[in-house]
């Protein structure tokens, strides 16, 4: 192919995929499925596993540990994808995960089992942000939408097929096949990513990585993170560790602004923050996320011991949510795709998660089932039309040299709400479910009846009146966390509507200096560099 300056391109890409794309997008979505499934499948078992290892009071760290390291790790795998190139990354990320994962599944304590979810959490992030990223790498983003959409159903199946997988395997081999099971699907997405992925080529220079940003980006996350984590529950919340770990964020972060002001290559660039766009729908994400790692996170729980639900079934009580998410996901994507307008799907969907949190405020032990998951389905309808859309937005904003390090950023903050809705929900859940324990259940109930030994299946098997008192205060203490969610929804809401609707790219620009497209991208959409144009080529090979 010649590459001439009066070439024409397209006004839209192709209209179907090539096949080559399709098995590209297969890899992706299996890579992004072992990510999803990490912070699922362990939801339902989670009741079953902390009880075996004696640790319900660190229960909320099993979630936090992984969304904490990939938290820290999103950022950085971004902006080095930006510099070197993706592919590798991505292969890295996997081998990674999957290490993380065979430390997990031989976990003899609580201790381990939390530092086998921090190693997968440092892969898990790679995992989200490549996929994403490399997608923008070879879509242009008027069709980009369905391929978004379509990612979003991923974390729709594996937010069912977690909690499902999880309990059956709680019920049956045990529950350390929660790990076990990402092996193989690991090496089938470590093939995919080595055999079908091929890359814009990237000019071989030494990269100029930002140490001291990625540094004191980790400590201030963690640090965050932290203090949502133990204020009011470990530390009173006026105590030296938590006014501590306050500073210790607070000073992190500015040392990390006035870094990323004079690096040459900053992990999260400043300029970012300058674009309109970029910041409403970053804080949308990030209060969005912060409802749904919340629900995720608790509810299966909640259906095991407030329904006498088994570890399978709480997984199959969740499909209502995870269904609505996944067909309105997709359809979301399709609509975005064939009309270009995007705008009031994410404002409709901040609506619809409003109402669905304001409805799971008004659960007690007496609301039948089908009218719960009746409340989930709500709050999934609104998941599913705004979460995939934002990360559109945000890629659509800026120019593909940029596109890792902004959809990074953009999940970064929103792994940060994840963070501080699982972490902050988890720790308030904890204390008011301890609180309630010990006003509703006698002395005479016996140490089985202590929280940190409390399961299922010996909640299921206490005397009715004992039983009937902790169901109480499960809900109790559950209930009205989600009324305190609503709110958040209402902001992002709010903040979506000061969006401006930029017409969707139909094309791939691409700096001539940094990348050589292959042919193998030309052949599925045109590929603008610089000012010089690629059409497309329709034969075929």
């Amino acid at each position: 192919m010649q590459n001439s300056p009066e070439a024409s391109v397209p006004s839209s890409p192709t209209s179907a995929p090539a096949p080559r794309l399709a098995l590209v997008f297969v890899g992706l979505m299996l890579a992004m499925l072992l990510s999803a499934l990490s912070q699922t499948v362990l939801s339902a078992a989670m009741p079953t596993m902390v009880g075996e290892l004696n640790g319900v009071d660190h229960m909320l760290w099993i979630m936090t540990a992984f969304m904490l390291a990939s938290t820290i790790v999103m950022p950085i795998y971004g902006k080095i994808g930006d510099l070197i190139g993706r592919k590798g990354l991505l292969i890295a990320a996997i081998l990674l995960f999957m290490a993380g994962s065979v430390l997990g599944a031989v976990a003899a304590d609580m201790s381990m089992l939390i530092s086998a979810r921090v190693v997968q959490g440092l892969g898990g992030g790679g995992l989200m942000i490549l996929s994403q990223a490399i997608i923008a790498d070879i879509v242009p983003a008027r069709e980009r939408g369905k391929y978004m959409g379509a990612m979003g159903a991923v974390f729709a199946v594996s937010s069912v097929a977690g909690p499902l997988l999880g309990g059956w395997f709680t019920e049956g081999p045990g529950w350390r096949w929660t790990f076990w099971m990402n092996i193989p699907v690991g090496l089938v997405a470590l093939a995919a990513a080595v055999f079908l992925l091929h890359l814009p080529h990237r000019e071989r220079s030494k990269p100029r990585i930002d140490a001291w940003g990625m540094a004191l980006l980790a400590v201030a996350t963690t640090c965050i993170v932290l203090v949502a984590s133990w204020g009011g529950k470990d530390f009173e919340w006026g105590s030296p560790t938590i006014i501590g770990l306050i500073v210790a964020a607070v000073v992190a972060s500015v040392a990390f602004a006035l870094v990323e002001r004079v690096t040459a290559e900053p992990v999260m660039p400043l300029h970012l923050f300058r674009e309109k766009n970029f910041n409403l729908t970053t804080i949308a994400a990030l209060l969005t996320s912060v409802a749904m790692m919340g629900t995720l996170a608790y509810m299966p729980t909640y259906l095991q011991m407030a329904f006498d639900a088994s570890a399978t079934a709480a997984g199959l009580l969740m499909t209502p949510m995870m269904g609505a998410l996944l067909l309105t996901s997709v359809g979301a994507g399709q609509i975005v795709t064939r009309t270009g307008r995007y705008k009031w799907l994410p404002i409709t969907g901040s609506i619809v998660l409003a109402a669905g949190l304001a409805l799971l405020g008004t659960i007690t032990p007496e609301t039948p089932l089908w009218m719960l998951c009746s409340f989930l389905a709500v709050m999934g309808v609104g998941l599913g039309t705004s979460m995939q859309l934002l990360v559109l937005i945000v890629q659509n904003t800026f120019p593909a040299r940029e596109v890792g390090t902004a959809t990074a950023a953009n999940n970064y903050f929103r792994q940060i709400g994840g963070s501080l809705g699982g972490a902050v929900i988890g720790s308030l859940f904890t204390t008011r479910l301890a609180e309630q324990l010990a006003e509703r259940l006698p002395q005479q109930a016996g140490p089985g009846s202590g929280m940190n030994s409390l399961t299922p299946e010996l909640v299921h098997n206490l005397p009715g009146t004992v039983h009937d008192q902790i169901i109480w205060a499960y809900t109790e203490a559950l209930a009205p966390l989600f009324l305190y969610i609503v709110p958040l929804a209402v902001i992002a809401a709010i903040l979506l509507l000061f969006v401006t609707e930029k017409p969707l790219a139909t094309t791939i620009e691409r700096d001539v200096a940094e990348t050589t497209v292959p042919d193998t991208l030309q052949e599925i959409y045109p590929v603008t560099t610089g000012s010089v144009s690629l059409p497309a080529r329709t034969e075929e090979r």
